[in-house]
């Protein structure tokens, strides 16, 4: 087998990288997602997303201190095995790769509603199925095109998100009255004036935790890229810095406009709120292009959790954690059998839209935050054991330290428990915590009858046993 065969090629830029990682994390969280996180905690989920953010991006701050130093396919699933061991690496890679699925999973189910708005007869599934082996397709190209087009779809996304925030402004400034007379008028105040600030407690704003963490899954994908990052020491350090603000800038500012251009508590959880927002204004031009807007807001996530899945297995493959085979490239250099894969376990997507259309996002959205929180752990407490593990001479050459050490981090893993203990507490979220336990008992009997035997083989047969 030759080098190009098994070798990952450099052929993303920044530009790619920063709107690849704003593709996959500013999607069906931001656009479809928002209404679960608003019903849930009202006007406090803003409160919500600041925590959040500050969380993630102390995470992402681990990542790329350990990303700039040893830039790796595979990248956190590679840290993992290499600072917490073989067996945590195995988990945490698989974990990865699962929450990229259901994440696919979520965001097909919400493509299926976005085309609702414009054919409410046809039936979900068959949206479904189209996209999927369009995106099957999509991710067999080489990385430059793939990352061209994810730039393209997510500065289209970008372009709505901003103008989305300007038009807003001007609604407020204007005091324009949503509907008929007796409707009330576009104004801040329409953050506490149903309710207060806190509507359902603060009990509802804990609870909206959990569509809120899905919404920000997607910023590791920076890590991911590394691997084909043209220069990473430069690349990685600015992606980093700006994505994780610009992500949590949009989410912020979004939904404060949309809360106060529209009353909270008439924000539904059918369609996009969006879309609904600019249709009860009597826009409809408007309402149809913004459904565009999610369209390929949808597409461009779905995009890029399938490449995040497949340089994950492609790493994974390579350390002897995955078989073999995801680590074929195709002759434009892509991780092929992953995609087959995904593409192939996306089907699912058509026959659970088909069987169980109603609150199918939320329990998809409920199992993915276990999954992405487990990854973000993981790659906090790698980031932990490495850093213990250095010389002060070591930690000095770091070109991209981590802000805050020790708190920082500490602080950082604590809210990630913190966010088992949400999915523990609430009923509506019991069982996907109780799908993440099973499978990582799934996982981790996998490894013990696959991997580690495997080794113990291998160790057993070699010269000098």
């Amino acid at each position: 087998m030759n080098e190009n065969s098994t070798a990952l090629r450099r052929g993303l830029s920044t530009r790619h990288i920063r709107f690849m990682a704003l593709g996959s994390a500013i999607g069906t969280g931001l656009f479809y997602g928002s209404a679960a996180a608003i019903k849930l905690a009202g006007p406090s989920v803003l409160l919500a997303y600041l925590i959040g953010g500050a969380a993630i991006y102390m995470m992402m701050r681990a990542l790329g201190e350990m990303a700039v130093r040893n830039p790796v396919s595979g990248s956190f699933g590679q840290y993992a095995s290499q600072y917490l061991g073989r067996f945590a690496g195995f988990l945490t890679g698989w974990s990865y790769a699962f929450s990229m699925l259901v994440v696919c999973l979520a965001d097909v189910t919400a493509f299926g509603v976005y085309m609702s708005f414009w054919f409410p007869d046809t039936p979900r599934w068959i949206w479904v199925l189209g996209i999927v082996f369009f995106i099957g397709a999509l991710n067999l190209c080489s990385v430059r095109v793939f990352g061209e087009l994810e730039f393209w779809l997510s500065l289209l996304k970008v372009t709505a998100i901003v103008s989305m925030i300007l038009a807003g402004a001007a609604v407020l400034m204007f005091g324009i009255q949503l509907g008929g007379a007796g409707e009330p008028l576009a104004a801040v105040s329409n953050l506490w004036r149903h309710g207060g600030f806190f509507p359902n407690g603060i009990g509802g704003m804990i609870a909206s935790f959990t569509v809120v963490m899905f919404a920000f899954g997607g910023v590791e994908m920076i890590g991911i890229t590394a691997g084909e990052a043209k220069d990473p020491q430069r690349v990685i350090p600015r992606a980093i810095n700006s994505v994780p603000l610009r992500i949590l800038l949009f989410y912020v500012f979004t939904l404060l406009v949309l809360m106060s251009i529209y009353p909270w508590s008439k924000i539904g959880s059918e369609g996009s709120p969006f879309v609904q927002i600019f249709s009860g204004l009597g826009i409809g031009s408007a309402a149809t292009l913004l459904n565009i807007v999610v369209i390929s807001a949808a597409v461009s996530a779905i995009n890029s959790d399938i490449f995040s899945a497949g340089r994950m297995m492609y790493g994974m493959a390579h350390n002897g954690q995955a078989p073999a085979s995801f680590a074929q490239l195709s002759r434009f250099g892509v991780p092929w059998m992953t995609v087959v894969v995904m593409a192939v376990a996306l089907l699912l997507g058509v026959v659970l839209n088909y069987l169980a259309p109603d609150n199918l996002f939320l329990i998809l959205a409920a199992v993915v935050t276990f999954s992405i929180v487990w990854v973000w752990l993981m790659i906090l407490l790698s980031q932990i054991v490495m850093r213990r593990g250095m010389s002060a001479e070591e930690v000095a050459r770091l070109h991209f330290p981590v802000p805050f050490w020790p708190v920082g981090p500490a602080c950082a893993v604590v809210f990630m428990l913190f966010i088992f203990g949400v999915l523990a507490w609430f009923p509506d979220t019991r069982m996907a915590l109780y799908v993440g336990i099973g499978w990582l008992a799934l996982l981790s009997l996998g490894y013990w009858l696959f991997v580690a035997r495997q080794a113990q083989v291998r160790l057993a047969g070699s010269p000098g046993n």
